[in-house]
């Protein structure tokens, strides 16, 4: 209700082109619940339609123009005021006038970049967004469509394992292999704990994934850190020389890729935990960051020329001679 009696005398929808193909991805709102939204790669081509529909029949609408903006913005929540935009695209589908009756409008933003993955953490959202807006005199009338960005890698083939040892001397040595360092969101971590000395007793063993997000800079940094999963290793007391396989799925749990210096605004990064805890509930940890990356080898097929390319940046300004040796084999293909 608008209690200067204007009120809102226009209704906007927008409408992708390929809405009824287009498939929608789950995200987690800052309420934390799962909505699903139409979802995009960097690259892609972002196209629809804007309707605009008059409330009163009739009625004539004056205006001071009609566009459409595509966003991509970053907000910290310690600071709300301020929407940091990384992305920033914007058609006039209307000069200023009138309109007479509800009218259709185009638009199309061609191979648009979207160079970071959708998230919503615990003190940083980033979101890509459509904005309509018909500005008015008194108040502008606007309306949001939000989309999903999934950003694909195609790690390198060198993946060295991790060896890391726990000691406490005279009392415990353990050695504990994980088979790689970079594991895609569906992959297995699979890996080996050996005990080569206990003279504790230890009663319960398990690995955590650890998602830790980092924003801000210098004096005015904030780790949070989140607890994905817990994976329980043995529980009881392990003899010298026994060895315990570890498979974990991390396709059960809600991970994102690894995100390193954001926009110069966050990071997330992730740590597999090992805690032993003893008799005396005394615990004992180890951490050990590993890199998570979303893999794109089935999607790739459907997807644009440009798409693939875009997809391709980060290991191709690594590794080029990858990069050049991937793109040939495509033209093969």
């Amino acid at each position: 209700m608008n209690f200067f009696g204007f009120g809102q005398t226009a209704e906007i929808d927008i409408v992708l082109n390929d809405a009824e193909t287009r498939k929608k991805a789950e995200h987690n709102g800052e309420d934390g619940r799962k909505e699903k939204y139409f979802r995009f790669y960097d690259g892609e081509t972002v196209s629809g339609k804007v309707n605009v529909t008059l409330k009163y029949p009739g009625k004539r609408l004056e205006h001071n123009g009609i566009k459409v903006e595509f966003v991509g913005q970053i907000e910290l929540y310690y600071d709300r005021g301020n929407h940091h935009e990384f992305v920033s695209l914007v058609k006039d589908l209307a000069r200023p006038g009138e309109l007479t009756q509800s009218q259709t409008f185009d638009f199309e933003f061609t191979h648009v970049e979207k160079p970071y993955e959708s998230y919503t953490g615990q003190n940083v959202k980033l979101r890509y967004f459509l904005k309509v807006t018909i500005s008015r005199k008194l108040s502008d009338i606007t309306k949001e469509l939000d989309i999903v960005v999934h950003t694909l890698s195609t790690y390198p083939d060198l993946n060295s394992s991790i060896k890391m040892e726990v000691g406490i001397e005279d009392c415990l040595h353990i050695e504990f292999e994980y088979n790689k360092s970079k594991y895609h969101l569906k992959d297995v971590i699979v890996g080996k704990i050996y005990f080569l000395l206990v003279r504790i007793k230890i009663r319960h063993m398990e690995i955590d994934i650890i998602r830790r997000e980092t924003t801000g800079t210098g004096p005015s940094v904030y780790n949070e850190n989140d607890t994905i999963a817990k994976y329980e290793i043995m529980d009881g007391a392990p003899v010298r020389g026994e060895s315990i396989p570890i498979r974990l799925f991390l396709a059960s749990y809600e991970l994102t890729p690894t995100m390193k210096d954001v926009n110069k605004k966050f990071s997330v990064r992730y740590f597999l935990n090992l805690v032993l805890i003893d008799e005396e509930d005394r615990r004992y940890f180890k951490q050990q960051e590993i890199i998570l990356w979303r893999k794109g080898d089935i999607v790739k097929k459907s997807m644009s020329h440009q798409a693939i390319m875009a997809a391709q940046r980060f290991e191709g300004s690594s590794n080029p001679e990858k990069s050049h040796s991937q793109s040939a084999e495509d033209g093969k293909s």
